[in-house]
Parts: C-alpha cells; structure tokens; sequence
C-alpha cells in the first residue's frame, strides 16, 4: 500500500488461502470503522475476505488536511488497490470510488456504489437537475462563526434526523465536511469505467421512511442519481427498505455484496 491515509484491516477468515480484499470508501460526517454512518456493520464479511476500511483525509486516524478534496481522495484508492480489490463508496465516497475506477479499472474487480452523490454524473435528470441548480446559486453557508457543532446540530435537525453525539472525533469528521471541496464540482468520466468492462452494482434506498424533508432534498436526488447509473454503467441496482442502507440494514446490504462479489468471472 503507497498512502499517507490510515486504513482500518479486517480479517477474520479462519482459514487460509488467497482472497480479493475489500476496500471501501466513507462519506462525510464520519470514517471508515464509525458504526454511526460508517461501515462497522460490514464486519461479517470478514469471514470470507480481508476488509480495508480507508480514513479519507482529515476524517479518523488520517492526517489533516486543509481542504478535503474528491482528486487527492481518489489518488489515495488508488494507492490502497494493491494488485487488485474489489471497491465500494458510500456517498460522496462513492464518487471517489467512481473517481479511481476511472483512473486504473485494471486494479478494481468490482464497483459498488451505495448510494453514491453523483450528481455530475446524472445532470439529465429532473430532480438532480433542480438540486445542481439550487445549491450552485447558493453563497457559502458555512460562515467563519460556524462551529462543527453547530453545523453538524443544523445539517441534520434541518432535515428532521437525530443529532449524533458531538464527540471530537465526530466534530473533527464534520469540521473536515464543512471545508470539504463541493462534490458538484466533479467531473466523473463514466466512459472509461465502461469501456474496462467493471462490473458495477449500485444500492439504494426506497426513502418511504425517510423524514420527509430529507427525503426530499437528499433522497429523490439520489434515487435518480442511482437509477442513471445504473442506465450508463450497466450496473445491477438493489433496491431495499431505508434511507441509510449500510447502518440500516447491513445484513441486507452484506448479502448484496457477497453474491455481487461471488458473481465477479475469474475474481475470489
């Protein structure tokens, strides 16, 4: 591994032999082992494979970082893929995942995307269109007064969620979030993904139980955003029951996993 990024290894098989590692990618607000928005749920799937759970930079055991940015995040993937592993992205991770599959597909057996905020990737649709639209007219909310903790309070009683414990690993998650670069700022080149033939899957909630201005600020956006690539990436798309399918649901979104990865030709 060449990165400057903390990972967290998992490995649990009682076994030995060779297997595909698994890495995966966070979102903002949290890091790679956080069982809040994290993946500490996807620990079962240890059992049959190592796990490597990246801290992106300025989020968890990673250094700090200036400004968060999707590019430097991306080159960081890359430098954790080794010979080759199978890569999974959560929201703004998930562009990140879509980042580096784009710049060495040789190195990813698989891409699943949970979730994902790819929003330039999706400008055809209506709702996504109306989002870009709407927070690129917008002047810079996070003022120069603004705490983590009030910012993490605001960012999600606004859309009706529970306040996560404010501890100062969480703060610091969120202190990077508030300086992190606009993922509309991306520019994710979906062609040359399809051109190297990786397979893609791509998870999504149904948001039914979502608070309702969640859902509809975030959740339709992303349902969209989901649906289309899976239209050009020619992905499989699971659909279940939630808003935050890895936390909510983790033995649903490990079964996906498995049977995804299971399904990679030529691939343990």
């Amino acid at each position: 591994m060449v990165t400057d990024v903390h990972v967290t290894v998992w490995d649990d098989r009682s076994g030995g032999g060779a297997a595909t590692p698994a890495l995966f990618v966070h979102n903002i607000f949290t890091w790679g082992d956080d069982p809040e928005y994290g993946f500490a749920g996807q620990r079962p799937l240890t059992a049959d494979r190592p796990l490597l759970l990246m801290d992106r930079r300025g989020y968890g055991d990673s250094p700090d970082t200036a400004r968060s940015d999707f590019e430097v995040d991306a080159e960081d993937v890359v430098g954790l893929l080794g010979t080759g592993a199978h890569l999974v992205g959560h929201g703004n991770g998930g562009v990140v995942a879509l980042l580096a599959a784009a710049r060495r597909p040789d190195l990813v057996r698989s891409l699943a995307l949970i979730q994902p905020s790819a929003f330039t990737a999706a400008t055809d649709r209506p709702l996504v269109a109306a989002l870009l639209d709407r927070v690129r007219g917008l002047t810079p909310t996070v003022t120069d007064d603004a705490t983590p903790e009030r910012f993490l309070r605001e960012s999600t009683e606004s859309v009706g969620l529970p306040v996560p414990e404010p501890t100062p690993r969480r703060l610091r998650a969120v202190a990077t979030s508030m300086r992190e670069r606009p993922i509309w700022e991306a520019e994710i080149p979906l062609a040359a993904i399809q051109g190297a033939g990786v397979p893609v899957l791509v998870v999504c909630g149904t948001w039914e139980d979502a608070p309702a201005a969640y859902r509809e600020h975030v959740g339709l956006p992303l349902i969209e955003v989901a649906e289309s690539l899976t239209d050009s990436l020619g992905a499989r798309l699971v659909r279940m029951p939630g808003y935050y399918p890895h936390t909510q649901r983790p033995a649903d979104v490990n079964a996906a996993l498995r049977e995804f990865w299971g399904g990679v030709t030529g691939v343990s």
